[in-house]
């Protein structure tokens, strides 16, 4: 045994102590006695045994009625007792097992016999005290599980409709403004509401292809393997791509030197896609963001960072679909659809994706691939 265990002895005779405490030595057992029945229950709380010796004939309690006591009491039900006795029928017997006894022991106590039922004891009580763990995670994780899923299901109702709800009001309004007062508007106001529905319908279309990303990394389990091992060479004009969608081309600054990284090119595509948007997005106009790689083999590290108002360590934690975050200071807000979708595919292809922010002070994000020992 890695650590002792605790027994405790009941016994109104201490020279049987004595016995059992010779039999027992160099066993790694803390062993305890108690010669008085009606001091026994008081003790267990203090000891915490576990396992208890239990003499049957003793004054006033003898240790049938202390056994069915002891047994009585849920907390320590699941604690064996070994009843010693020097009664011999099967009635007697019978008697000690009704009260909760879990095995007994013939007086006078035999050291191969009495040494071989402690350890068989003890170890039933390991096994059951492992089930316990067990059945307490696995309620543990059933609870989490059902908090995840009422969050899930409460951010799907209220931030997924939203988002949903308002490009879509802007598509149909801009439509319908034009469906009704067509005939009197300018053609600077027909660009105007034209524009207005087109900026909408993209967003929605983003919005949607995000969705159908997040959906296909969910059902997948990839196994890596060089034939769709990607190139960090697109890494630094994709960003710019982005950036220049947001109109933050000139706060882009950074190197990526050339690797070959254990990813399909369509999902490195994603990773950088999400975390620069969200870079340029959620940080001010004329703010620095980076996008810096580095190799130290065979890992691959991409940092892409920003001054942003940042995420606190709640947040951080809440990682995930549908998980919205307020943005206040940029009048910005987001689903997290972006992050669960990098970190989902970083971790399909065995990378690593870690999230290292300040409040008001920005968000360094730093993505991990595997890469090839000749890329250095």
């Amino acid at each position: 045994m890695t650590s002792s265990s605790s027994i405790l002895m009941v016994d109104d005779q201490p020279e049987n102590f004595d016995v059992v405490e010779t039999l027992l030595a160099n066993q790694n057992y803390d062993l305890h006695y108690v010669n008085e029945s009606s001091r026994a229950l008081e003790c267990l709380t203090k000891l915490q045994p576990d396992l208890i010796l239990l003499d049957v004939m003793m004054p006033g309690i003898d240790g049938i009625q202390l056994c069915r006591e002891i047994k009585a009491l849920p907390q320590w039900q699941a604690v064996p007792i070994i009843m010693v006795t020097a009664l011999a029928t099967k009635a007697d017997l019978e008697r000690c097992l009704d009260a909760g006894a879990d095995d007994f022991i013939s007086k006078p106590v035999h050291g191969v016999e009495l040494r071989a039922r402690v350890r068989s004891m003890l170890r039933i009580r390991q096994q059951h005290h492992q089930l316990q763990v067990y059945a307490s995670l696995k309620a543990d994780t059933a609870r989490v599980l059902n908090h995840s899923l009422r969050t899930l299901r409460g951010n799907l109702t209220s931030t997924l409709t939203h988002e949903l709800k308002t490009p879509l009001t802007g598509i149909l309004g801009g439509l319908d403004f034009l469906r009704r007062g067509l005939q009197a508007m300018t053609r600077e106001e027909i660009n105007d509401f034209l524009n207005l529905s087109y900026e909408s319908a993209c967003r929605l279309e983003a919005l949607i292809q995000k969705l159908l990303h997040y959906s296909a990394l969910e059902c997948e389990a990839i196994q890596p393997d060089l034939g769709q091992a990607a190139q960090t060479t697109f890494i630094e004009s994709w960003a710019a791509i982005k950036a220049n969608q947001y109109n933050r081309l000139q706060d882009l600054s950074g190197s990526v030197p050339k690797a070959k990284l254990f990813i399909s090119p369509e999902h490195l595509c994603w990773i950088v896609d999400e975390l620069v948007e969200n870079a340029v997005k959620f940080s001010p106009a004329n703010t620095p963001v980076t996008i810096v790689g580095r190799v130290e083999w065979p890992w691959f590290h991409l940092h892409i960072s920003d001054q942003g108002p940042g995420l606190t360590p709640e947040q951080i934690s809440q990682v995930g679909a549908f998980i919205q975050f307020e943005r206040n200071q940029i009048e910005q807000q987001g689903t997290g659809l972006g992050l669960a979708i990098a970190k989902r595919a970083t971790e399909l292809w065995g990378g690593q994706l870690e999230l290292d922010s300040t409040p008001g002070r920005g968000t360094t994000v730093t993505v991990r691939f595997l890469t090839e020992p000749d890329s250095n």
